[in-house]
């Protein structure tokens, strides 16, 4: 039985490090960078993981190193208002510069979705720690249901359930917040794609 849970709990650990927001973060700005200008889309599309996924690993890293954020996944709900404050302000940044630099639609539509979604995540975090893992799994896979086939979005949302799966099993979230985490993700950053593009 021991062995089992150690398995599981290994397992479960690894969907949540492998498939942690950054992951789909990178995957569906490159993706939408490409679907929406090949080339040109798709360095616009790393300007926009660069504001939304690196530049917030990176201060996350540092938070952890300096003692400031016990974890990378920030389980600490009052640790996680503060790093999102820092990645609205990255990911805003990244909106001007692509307005400025006139990117294709779909890419800042991409991003204002991504800081909607955060917002939204922020304002529910005051109170409640909701599950930001399948906040952005679902939403990046909403978003990508209008780019690529329904085979693949099938794919998408079976590891984003997954995902979810992960957060429960680790005792990092209750289902009830991976499921309003997923619901969030997928209205909040749907409607502001499909209205955007």
């Amino acid at each position: 039985m021991t062995a089992t849970l150690t398995a599981e709990s290994r397992t479960a650990r690894r969907v949540t490090d492998w498939l942690d927001p950054k992951t789909w973060i990178i995957a569906v700005s490159l993706i939408t960078g490409w679907t929406s200008g090949r080339w040109e889309g798709l360095g616009w599309g790393i300007v926009s993981a660069v504001f939304a996924a690196v530049i917030p690993v990176l201060l996350i890293k540092r938070g952890v190193t300096a003692g400031r954020w016990a974890d990378r996944h920030l389980g600490v709900r009052s640790h996680r208002l503060t790093v999102m404050t820092l990645i609205l302000t990255s990911v805003g940044i990244g909106i001007g510069a692509m307005a400025v630099g006139d990117a294709p639609r779909a890419v800042i539509a991409l991003t204002l979705a991504m800081f909607a979604t955060l917002a939204a995540l922020a304002v529910v975090t005051l109170r409640w720690k909701i599950s930001v893992h399948t906040a952005v799994a679902a939403g990046a896979t909403t978003m990508l249901a209008s780019q690529l086939p329904a085979l693949a979005i099938a794919g998408l949302a079976v590891v984003g359930a997954a995902v979810g799966w992960s957060r429960v099993a680790l005792r990092d979230h209750t289902t009830a917040q991976v499921v309003a985490g997923g619901l969030l993700g997928t209205i909040v950053a749907g409607l502001i794609f499909a209205n955007l593009t």
